[in-house]
């Protein structure tokens, strides 16, 4: 059967109503400035502040460059579409923007593990700590975190351009995401969707795991401290992970683990406004608001 093959697709947007785009333009164009300069003079700080050349802070750098390539895949289109009247994205665009999202967003849930494990190590082992966090490890521990996170994200969209678009070619997003192209198929998903299932057990429901298992046993390695201050001290090095942590993994598991009969889009636009803006804003205060050494760096680097 001849078909005529979608050649772009176009967006429903985040808002049903065209009130108050304005606003709303003004206020996403803040944040996401806040994302690219926050996590950028994160990424300078401990580039340039010898006391941040460390295990920790080597990959909060490289959190911080998958915050701004997450951002970046999605911001800058989604202002567009708040000041034109028609929000169409071609097909290209919408699979270099599915690209760049997803391994961006697979990175992070790694990078998020790779920390975590380091925590493990910092607090369970400080006598073999600098063995097992060497330099070599680390930079081996971040190469393999984006090239797991790309090829996973470049085989999804392998098996996406195999795909037929021949029908509708309206996204019920503001963005691009494998669900929503999904159902715009003419052809069979089925491949792809077994491809993202175990994509999701692998870097959600595993990472999840991992990072599960190396904070309970931080948590019983703390509570074996006999002082108060140690216990603090200890508890001070993990906390601001922690809290990214529990803020990503909310947002993933509110989408993801919920009945059926909840399902709303309206819900997941304003939880994907989380992860791809909310949560990449925080993560610099997080990591910068109780930490001396990046704040002694911060004021190297602004007047």
């Amino acid at each position: 059967t001849n078909h005529t093959r979608v050649t772009e697709f176009i967006m429903q947007g985040l808002f049903d109503h065209p009130h108050h785009q304005g606003i709303f333009f003004g206020l996403f164009l803040c944040l996401y400035t806040a994302v690219v300069m926050g996590n950028s003079l994160i990424i300078v700080a401990i580039v340039i502040h010898s006391p941040l050349h460390t295990p920790m802070y080597f990959f909060i750098a490289n959190l911080a460059m998958a915050d701004i390539l997450c951002t970046s895949s999605v911001l800058p289109k989604m202002l567009e579409y708040m000041m034109e009247e028609k929000k169409t994205i071609s097909f290209g665009g919408c699979i270099t923007q599915l690209f760049v999202l997803t391994s961006s967003l697979g990175t992070e849930v790694l990078l998020l593990t790779v920390m975590s494990y380091d925590r493990y190590v910092a607090i369970c082992h400080p006598l073999r700590y600098v063995k097992l966090m060497s330099k070599e490890i680390c930079i081996r521990l971040a190469v393999s975190v984006w090239a797991v996170g790309t090829i996973n994200s470049f085989m999804n969209i392998l098996l996406v351009l195999r795909l037929d678009f021949c029908g509708p070619n309206l996204i019920q997003h503001f963005f691009c995401e494998f669900p929503t192209i999904l159902a715009l198929s003419c052809s069979s998903t089925y491949l792809n969707e077994i491809m993202m299932f175990m994509a999701d057990i692998f870097l959600a429901m595993g990472n999840f795991l991992l990072t599960t298992v190396s904070y309970s046993f931080i948590i019983l390695t703390i509570l074996k401290i006999r002082s108060s201050k140690g216990k603090q001290r200890a508890f001070s090095t993990c906390s601001s992970h922690l809290i990214v942590v529990t803020l990503y993994y909310a947002t993933i598991i509110y989408i993801y683990i919920r009945p059926t009969s909840s399902y709303s889009m309206d819900k997941d636009k304003k939880v994907a406004i989380m992860y791809i803006l909310v949560i990449p804003t925080l993560n610099p205060v997080i990591y910068s608001l109780r930490n001396k050494e990046v704040k002694v760096a911060m004021k190297k680097i602004l007047p």
